[in-house]
């Protein structure tokens, strides 16, 4: 019974008796089960210790699932997420998936298949455990690592960037050639924490150009939209 001891589970559900439920049942498996009931609270958690899967529910208050999954995902965390959501129309699994969730199970569920999946993910995931991916992203001669926050500029130049940064920087990239407006960046960025202007997302993209750009006045690749937000330009080498 106790041969799942050392998993650590949160466990984001905002309705009483299903978060009882599915809380007591892990326990019942060995699972060590952090639960809490909404988004904000989600972040503060992952932030704050090390989980080895997230069960995610989509419906909350203040933060919704999908932003929780994302921002989670930004920040290069790769410990499986598990999505139960009542929401199990194809589109929603489908931007569920996209955002990085790694399985969707729709409401009302067997709870002996919820069980094999948390126990499918958690095998998968320690299986990875130990074979590192650098993932990493290469453009006009400039690299950065996701992993390490470093970066390397086409003159040479190393340096480690912030967490905010590296998430911006990300958002971006992992929507190439797609505008971004600026509210979907304090969302997924900022996430919970008080918004800033949108002044100091214009500073991040200035810093940003500063890095990578051969000429900071006249970029290629990070682009304003004027009165909506930024490009991360690939075209010109390539995805």
């Amino acid at each position: 019974m106790n041969s799942h001891m050392g998993h650590r589970i949160l466990l984001v559900e905002d309705e009483d008796h299903l978060r009882d439920v599915i809380t007591l049942n892990l326990d019942l498996e060995g699972y060590d089960v952090t639960s809490v009931e909404d988004g904000k609270s989600a972040l503060v958690e992952i932030d704050n210790k090390r989980f080895d899967l997230l069960l995610l529910d989509v419906m909350l208050p203040e933060i919704d699932g999908f932003q929780v999954c994302e921002n989670i995902r930004l920040r290069n965390v790769n410990m499986p997420i598990l999505i139960i959501s009542a929401r199990g129309g194809s589109q929603d699994r489908i931007r569920g998936l996209k955002l990085g969730a790694d399985d969707y199970l729709a409401k009302p569920f067997n709870l002996e298949e919820l069980l094999l999946r948390v126990k499918i993910l958690l095998k998968r995931s320690d299986r990875e455990v130990g074979s590192v991916s650098v993932q990493s992203f290469e453009f006009g001669g400039n690299t950065v690592d996701f992993l390490s926050y470093q970066i390397v500029t086409s003159r040479g130049v190393e340096k480690m960037l912030s967490k905010k940064e590296i998430m911006l920087l990300r958002l971006l990239i992992d929507r190439k050639n797609k505008v971004v407006s600026r509210e979907q960046i304090l969302e997924s960025v900022w996430g919970y924490d008080v918004y800033p202007s949108t002044r100091t997302i214009d500073n991040y993209i200035l810093a940003f150009r500063k890095y990578f750009e051969e000429d900071p006045k006249f970029p290629r690749y990070f682009i304003s939209i004027r009165g909506i937000g930024y490009k991360f330009d690939n075209s010109s080498v390539g995805d």
